[in-house]
């Protein structure tokens, strides 16, 4: 009985530890001021990412750095993999941004009320997440409508 119980145990630790390694790191650049970045990347870590966040002063620096066209741009830039994920995007759209490989990026223009990090007295209006293809062009990526 014994023997089973420290199998059982090691296992599960051994679960935990692939589970910890699984976990996608993701960069977040924001501006210092930006409250809806940080409530943004606590969704971000309750979804399992691993979050390096840097305070930058200069974002519009950042994003043409990273490439991210102004028709998409929001209030932070993140980079998972080589690629940009800008504003507000929900946690399982940069889950499957890492399984495209057509795409350069992903994005939630502007600051829609009710995607992640914007969630305020309920309010809720319809936005997409629009990825941008190494053609350059926009492709509708996910719907999101009020509820």
């Amino acid at each position: 009985m014994k023997a089973k119980y420290l199998a059982l145990l090691a296992a599960l630790s051994a679960t935990s530890a692939v589970q910890a390694a699984d976990a996608l790191t993701i960069d977040v650049h924001r501006d210092a001021n930006c409250g809806c970045c940080k409530k943004w990347i606590s969704h971000l870590e309750a979804n399992g990412f691993k979050v390096v966040d840097h305070v930058e002063s200069n974002m519009t620096a950042v994003k043409q750095h990273l490439g991210v066209a102004p028709r998409l741009a929001s209030c932070h830039t993140a980079v998972i993999d080589g690629k940009f994920v800008e504003g507000h995007v929900p946690a399982a759209q940069v889950l499957e941004l890492s399984k495209r490989n057509d795409l350069v990026g992903i994005a939630v223009p502007g600051m829609p009320a009710g995607s992640p990090g914007m969630e305020v007295g309920g309010v809720q209006h319809a936005y997409q997440v629009i990825g941008l293809t190494k053609a350059g062009t926009d492709q509708v990526i996910e719907d999101y409508f009020p509820r």
